[in-house]
């Protein structure tokens, strides 16, 4: 470790009282946490099963039942229970599941995110955002946390995973922990949609080339957002190169992880990393990009903020509307080379 980084992870330690936070996160990640989580095998589940769960979500989440997808449900409904592996989980305890990850969306505001990036690519004179200012401010902010452009999707893999990359280097050192949070909910969200048919989850790559001081408080958060309003989105993190500084991160968050979310983080060195790339990216090499040694300019779409240039009338300069697109497309063309997946 060098003396810079040494600095930069006890000044992390010292401005907060991270303990504290720690002991609060595992209290709220074990409460949420289900022993079942990540189990295997797959029971049936009928037409009019579906449709009594679809119905209950549409009565109790009138605005945001759409969000979960009928391959999603059914990958909760149909898995084992977990007092009894023999048999399928009782339909009231698939709803208790469903319900939580619903109600979690609730408490964080998820089905408010879109409406904040319109707000914030539009004109801040616009009868809604006079008639909402402090509905702007929490836009622009969330607009300030996209514009660098270290967090977005991008691609897929041969199962037809989407990936969403992470740019360490482009993140704040002195970030808007609401924001950044927000952003990440934001762009989840966004690439869940976008899932092939019968696809469930994604896969995470991380470039940790100069990544800012850790915040805790950041990283504590987004990790709670990931128990408790994605379970089992995740397929797979892989970071790499791991330096003083992401060794630390993780550090701090193996011990409040569950254990099916610990297996699921790979920490590479790069010619590791660029070996499972070439297995895991829907074109192989031809798809890793230039920032981990290979070929494939994502700079054209997320450019370095400083030569991003506004979208529309507003303070928001990172393409989100464009990535949307493109990831559309690229689910298409996973379809026709792949096959849909058969949920």
């Amino acid at each position: 470790m060098s003396k810079d980084e040494e600095t930069l992870i006890k000044d992390a330690l010292s401005k907060e009282d991270v303990n504290e936070e720690v002991k609060e996160a595992k209290s709220e990640i074990d409460a949420a946490e289900d022993d079942d989580e990540g189990v295997t095998g797959d029971f049936e589940v009928t037409k009019e099963e579906m449709s009594i769960i679809r119905a209950e979500l549409a009565c109790e989440f009138p605005e945001d039942y759409t969000y979960l997808s009928d391959a999603y449900v059914k990958s909760v409904a149909s898995k084992p229970y977990s007092k009894d592996p023999s048999i399928r989980r009782p339909i009231e305890y698939t709803m208790e599941k469903l319900t939580h990850v619903m109600e979690w969306r609730e408490e964080a505001g998820a089905p408010e995110m879109e409406t904040l990036i319109h707000l914030a690519n539009g004109s801040e004179y616009s009868d809604e955002a006079k008639e909402n200012p402090e509905k702007l401010v929490k836009a622009k902010a969330l607009a300030v946390s996209l514009n660098n452009a270290s967090l977005y999707w991008h691609g897929f893999t041969k199962e037809g995973k989407p990936i969403l990359w992470i740019r360490c280097g482009r993140k704040p050192w002195y970030p808007n922990v609401e924001a950044e949070v927000n952003a990440l909910i934001l762009i989840a969200d966004a690439g869940i949609k976008c899932m092939p048919e019968g696809v469930t989850d994604f896969v995470v790559i991380s470039d940790s080339n100069s990544p800012p001081p850790p915040v805790p408080s950041f990283l504590i958060n987004v990790l709670k957002a990931l128990v408790r309003g994605y379970p089992d989105r995740l397929n797979m993190l892989l970071t790499a190169p791991v330096g003083s500084i992401i060794q630390f991160v993780m550090n701090l968050l193996m011990p409040l992880m569950p254990g099916r979310l610990a297996g699921k983080f790979l920490l590479k060195d790069m010619d590791n990393a660029i070996e499972i790339m070439k297995d895991m990216l829907m074109n192989g090499e031809e798809d890793i990009p230039t920032f981990l040694g290979g070929t494939a300019d994502h700079d054209q779409f997320y450019p370095d903020e400083y030569y991003a240039k506004n979208q529309g009338e507003g303070s928001l300069k990172f393409d989100y509307f464009g990535m949307i697109e493109r990831l559309k497309e690229q689910a298409k063309i996973w379809e026709e080379k792949f096959g849909t997946k058969e949920e």
